[in-house]
């Protein structure tokens, strides 16, 4: 058979299509959601930045009018406040106009701007000899790193701090004198040119890593209600796009834009194609909710260990899943602030069948074994979750904390 370009690659311009749609789809996604994320949130915290550093400011102005007749040149530490502004108002402004983070020379320019400030504020109080007393703009200066401490890193926040903290040290121990009377006003204003800032990153970082948290245990908390049997979410995607490929390959050969027999290599694609859509749809026979919960979870995936040879976790109802994977989740959330912990969760095999009110059901027993933890350290949701399994017991062994669960389920030969 002739061999044609538009044939040859007609697989992979359908592949390249879909790729096409799915960015397409993730970038008005982004943009629908980028008012919610400028509104809420970070956005919040930005404004209470602002206003912190604002308040800073307003109390350095206050406190350079009232010793204005002790500069020897007044007009140099107006300068500095000019300065100060300038850049705080061009910051807040641009700030909230980016969407990410503030470009590296923007950055940039906005230290150079601070710089220029803690200069010029030092050059017209240094002959008071006296930087704990006088200082106002430089200290505002340090706390209008506020400003930006949601469009960059926290490390860039925290070396600039740094920094500041550092000129300050330095030209207090060269300029001020050092007594039991003036350490104090030296060590205040050094922590108030320095600390907003630190505090700040801390503020954000956490926020930021309880979003994530939150949001990806509301991404997981939706394999409760999934089969017993099933693709995850990442699969089910990839599973999507080779569904809509083979679509449009199949539309391509009826409408006669694709001719019969295949060449030799579109015939190679296309059985690939199937290869991929048969063994998605095999994992989904394998592969329980739990495991999808585990596996496609950034938190529980890096501390949660499976062992369900029987894959008998499908076979729980939405409560009893519920229970398990807030008890789980619950377990591992805070082990960040404390030693790290790690789960093994190890599921089956059945037991025995049980003659109940409900009908006869049998027992798949459910080990817990937390490592890093002792029973004291467990947070009484935890055990109010456990009880949405089954009837529980616990032990320490091995430094590790063990809980036996007993959880009753529908004997699936009766469905």
């Amino acid at each position: 058979m002739t061999y044609s370009p538009p044939e040859e690659n007609t697989l992979g311009v359908i592949l390249g299509r879909g790729r096409r749609r799915e960015a397409d789809a993730t970038r008005r996604v982004i943009r629908a959601a980028t008012p919610l994320r400028s509104s809420l949130g970070i956005g919040f915290i930005g404004v209470g930045a602002v206003i912190v550093a604002g308040l800073l400011a307003v109390y350095g102005i206050v406190w350079m009018v009232a010793q204005w007749n002790n500069y020897p040149d007044p007009l140099i530490a107006l300068a500095a406040w000019v300065v100060l502004v300038v850049v705080g108002v061009t910051a807040v402004l641009v700030s909230r106009s980016i969407v990410g983070e503030l470009p590296h020379w923007m950055f940039a320019l906005f230290l150079l701007g601070l710089a220029i400030t803690i200069a010029l504020d030092f050059y017209a109080i240094w002959p008071l000899n006296d930087i704990g007393q006088s200082a106002t703009a430089s200290v505002a200066a340090g706390a209008a790193l506020l400003v930006v401490v949601v469009v960059r890193r926290a490390t860039d926040i925290l070396l600039s701090a740094i920094a500041i903290g550092l000129v300050f040290a330095v030209c207090i121990v060269l300029n001020s004198t050092i007594t039991a009377e003036t350490i104090a006003p030296q060590i205040t204003t050094l922590a108030l040119a320095v600390v907003p800032a630190v505090i700040g990153v801390v503020l954000v970082r956490g926020f930021r890593r309880l979003v994530q948290v939150e949001l990806d245990r509301v991404l997981v908390q939706s394999t409760v209600s999934a089969p017993r049997f099933a693709v995850g979410m990442m699969a089910s995607e990839e599973l999507a796009r080779l569904d809509l490929a083979a679509e449009e390959l199949l539309d391509a050969v009826s409408t006669g834009r694709t001719k019969l027999p295949l060449d030799p290599k579109t015939a190679s694609v296309a059985a690939s194609l199937a290869t991929e859509l048969r063994l998605h749809l095999i994992e989904g026979r394998r592969e329980t909710w739990l495991y999808h919960a585990i596996t496609e979870s950034d938190l529980l995936g890096k501390a949660v260990t499976l062992i369900d040879k029987g894959s008998l976790a499908g076979l729980l109802d939405p409560q009893q899943r519920d229970g398990l994977l807030s008890s789980v989740w619950l377990l591992i959330n805070d082990s960040a602030k404390s030693a790290p912990r790690t789960v093994q969760i190890a599921v089956g095999p059945v037991t025995e069948s049980v003659d109940t009110g409900y009908g006869r059901k049998i027992t798949i027993p459910i080990v817990l074994t937390i490592t890093g933890m002792g029973r004291s350290k467990v947070d009484p949701a935890t055990w109010e979750a456990l009880r949405k399994i089954g009837q529980y017991s616990d032990s320490t062994q091995n430094s590790s904390l063990q809980v036996q669960i007993a959880c009753l389920v529908d004997n699936p030969a009766d469905q």
